[in-house]
């Protein structure tokens, strides 16, 4: 041993119960460990569906077994699979999690791109997707047409500012901006008219 110490990681650690987080992690490797979670939750979905679905056709039966020792919920896995087998990889949107796809699975292929085009251009969440699709089959009220506007490159500082204003305003950071947008229009309208 030469006489150093080693020093501590500054790598979060997964372990099977849980992370393991170094005391003197930064704010930006504590926000880019979230973001590579949500990429394995979503994608782990994906993975296990296409680990049944594959265990079906070339083992049968036997799969079942497998599933079992793996200590999974057979109706959830058969869902992810169920999901998988309606969507080829090609097909699947990086940009929309597995619960999105899982949402216009039972529609024709057609459907299922149309409708994940628009949850994809409108920044939809799965529950607006949800509500976008009951609402069409006249299970609820249509919701007021939406555009996608052009996204707005901020710096950091400028976003840490409005999101501090959007939660003193007790709204999310998009209704504020709306809210800011219209009162500008309204000002600007009536200052012109």
């Amino acid at each position: 041993m030469n006489g150093t110490v080693p020093r501590a990681s500054s790598r979060i650690l997964v372990t099977p119960v849980g992370l393991r987080i170094p005391a003197g992690l930064n704010y930006e490797g504590w926000e880019r460990a979230g973001f590579q979670l949500a990429q394995v939750m979503n994608s782990s979905a994906w993975c296990i569906g296409d680990w049944i679905e594959h265990g079906e056709r070339r083992y049968g039966d036997r799969y079942q077994r497998a599933v079992e020792m793996v200590g999974l919920e057979y109706k959830t896995v058969r869902n992810y699979a169920w999901t998988a087998r309606r969507f080829t990889l090609d097909r699947r949107r990086e940009s929309l999690s597995f619960q999105h796809h899982a949402e216009v699975a039972r529609l024709p292929e057609e459907q299922q791109e149309l409708w994940l085009n628009r949850a994809e251009d409108l920044r939809w969440s799965r529950n607006k997707l949800r509500l976008s699709l009951r609402a069409a089959r006249g299970e609820a009220e249509t919701p007021a047409a939406e555009v996608a506007l052009p996204r707005i490159a901020a710096d950091r500082d400028r976003l840490l500012r409005w999101q501090a204003a959007a939660q003193r305003s007790s709204g999310s950071l998009e209704q504020w901006i709306v809210s800011i947008l219209d009162e500008a229009a309204a000002a600007m309208l009536d200052e012109t008219a």
